[in-house]
């Protein structure tokens, strides 16, 4: 993988990160944000991680008990994602 892309990655993982620093984003969303971090910091293929991270946010979106504003900036990091994928 070219360095531009790992550090586009590197990029989406700081926004994750922020989500889940937040202290409004429910714990269940947490976990399953940080489980989305490393799956974009795991060793396989770039496409793979970013296949595997678009499906956790897809159902992390859908949570009934997440705040408006964080659906947004979640499906904005989706948007990101989908750019890398093309």
């Amino acid at each position: 993988m070219s360095v531009h892309n790992e550090d586009s990655v590197n990029l989406i993982v700081e926004a994750l990160g922020e989500l889940q620093d937040d202290t409004t984003v429910p714990k269940n969303v947490k976990e399953r944000i940080l489980a989305t971090i490393n799956c974009l910091q795991d060793n396989c293929e770039v496409s793979m991680r970013i296949d595997r991270a678009l499906q956790e946010l897809d159902e992390i979106s859908e949570e009934s008990n997440l705040q408006a504003y964080t659906r947004t900036q979640i499906w904005s990091i989706v948007s990101m994602l989908e750019k890398k994928q093309l």
